[in-house]
């Protein structure tokens, strides 16, 4: 007996929204073992280092002509903390919306309110903490390349990250609550907030 083309959608079975799970999922990193959030936030700096490393690559150089030139310290122009800003703020726009459409798509495929798998949330989360980097100049001091600076401020950002991700502060609580992809997203856009606040205290305490 054949299958009966004009049987309603509903007693077909469902394709698998493809695009959406491989987009949601950080293409297969929530599919990893132990603490897939985890994975997810990894992701998001190391997208962040790649964005940046140019810029501290480029600070660097610069500083090397004014040691050179006998100067203790260097700040690079602010359009270079503005352009990579820009470019960052761009690419969370881009996480924002396609987390929001994957997530949503995600929920609905596995029945679930927050599917564990996902985790471009954690990515744009981790992203929206890294936004701070365009306001803390890259400054390099003689004994202290940039690129040293730049980590510390990468390491502690995914730190505070995952610390405020876990802990959700309010409103990051009540951001859970919202429909759909939104309440998947929310509540880590909130973590990255105070993440990214906590980077800029860190700068304004010297560190």
């Amino acid at each position: 007996m054949t299958a009966n083309p004009e049987a309603p959608a509903s007693t077909q079975a469902k394709k698998p929204p493809r695009l959406a799970l491989l987009v949601a999922t950080g293409f297969g990193l929530g599919y990893l073992p132990l603490a897939p959030g985890t994975w997810g936030s990894l992701a998001g700096t190391a997208v962040a280092i790649l964005l940046w490393w140019p810029a501290f690559g480029f600070t660097n150089h610069l500083a090397e002509g004014a040691y050179a030139a006998g100067s203790r310290i260097v700040k690079p122009p602010w359009l270079l903390n503005a352009m990579f800003g820009f470019l960052h703020l761009v690419l969370v726009g881009v996480t924002v919306v396609t987390g929001v459409w994957s997530a949503g798509k995600a929920a609905k495929h596995f029945a679930q309110k927050d599917p564990q798998v996902v985790v471009i949330d954690e990515i744009s989360g981790q992203l929206v903490t890294y936004l701070a980097l365009a306001a803390i100049p890259l400054a390099g001091e003689m004994g202290r390349p940039v690129s040293d600076i730049g980590w510390k401020y990468l390491l502690a950002g995914f730190i505070l990250f995952r610390v405020f991700d876990i802990w959700k502060p309010w409103p990051a609580r009540q951001a859970e609550k919202l429909a759909s992809g939104w309440g998947i997203m929310a509540d880590d856009w909130v973590a990255g907030l105070y993440a990214g606040a906590g980077l800029l205290a860190m700068r304004a305490a010297g560190f």
